[in-house]
C-alpha cells in the first residue's frame, strides 16, 4: 500500500493522541511538540518507540484519568467513524 494512502487511512480513522490532548485543554501546544521531539529522540537513538500519553505522564503534564479520557474519545470518533458509512450491513449467511 503506498506511503500516502497509509496516512489518509491514518488521518481518517485515527486521530492522534496528542491532537485531542491539545483539543481538551490537557497540554499546550508547546507540551505536545516537546513530548513528539522526546518520541523521534528515543526512537531515533534505538530506545524504541514509547507511546505519546506514557511521554506525556512521566513528565507529570498529564494524568492517567485524563489519558483514560482521551483514548475514550478516540474510541468513540472511531466507532462513529464505522457508523457513519451509508447505513448497509453486510448480509449474515444464515446458519447451515
Amino acid at each position: 500500500m503506498p506511503a500516502n494512502t497509509l496516512k489518509n487511512v491514518s488521518d481518517k480513522y485515527c486521530p492522534r493522541f496528542g491532537q485531542v490532548a491539545v483539543e481538551m485543554k490537557f497540554i499546550t501546544d508547546a507540551q505536545l511538540k516537546e513530548a513528539l521531539c522526546c518520541q523521534i529522540e528515543e526512537e531515533l537513538s534505538g530506545q524504541g518507540r514509547r507511546l505519546l500519553g506514557a511521554i506525556l505522564f512521566g513528565k507529570e503534564w498529564m494524568t492517567g484519568e485524563q489519558i483514560e479520557q482521551v483514548m475514550n474519545v478516540l474510541l468513540k470518533k472511531m466507532r462513529q467513524e464505522e457508523n457513519s458509512g451509508d447505513g448497509s450491513k453486510p448480509q449474515q449467511r444464515p446458519a447451515a
